[in-house]
């Protein structure tokens, strides 16, 4: 089973357990994130439009980070024109935790809270 889903102007092809990096979110490192479904493939068929708009994809932020340096040079001939920049894409790894349905994921979190409330 696999889903793809949209974050900053890209679309991503994952599953359960993939990690990746997608465009920087403003979430801390363990936080919970969660992304609308555009299409979801599984044993039954593929499903899209009407069919996944209560579909989420469920992951957790491992790391905030840049990427590797790029050098940006200009130069112009015969003008002693030279314009030298370097640039490190900020990203964000993510851990797919779950795909499918939000509710689970949110009945998971609302049993874990109980519990931790029983405790104190």
């Amino acid at each position: 089973m696999y889903a793809i889903f949209e974050n900053g102007s890209k679309q991503y092809r994952v599953s359960e357990g993939d990690v990746l990096k997608v465009e920087k979110l403003n979430a801390a490192v363990g936080d919970t994130v969660e992304f609308p479904v555009i299409m979801i493939a599984d044993e039954k068929g593929i499903a899209v439009g009407a069919e996944v708009e209560n579909q989420k994809v469920v992951a957790t932020v491992v790391a905030q980070g840049k990427a590797k340096k790029i050098i940006v040079f200009k130069y112009k001939s015969k003008k002693n024109e030279r314009k030298k920049q370097g640039h490190r894409q900020p990203y964000t790894e993510i851990k797919v935790t779950s795909v499918g349905a939000a509710k689970a994921a949110k009945t998971k979190k609302a049993k874990a809270e109980t519990a931790e409330a029983k405790a104190e």
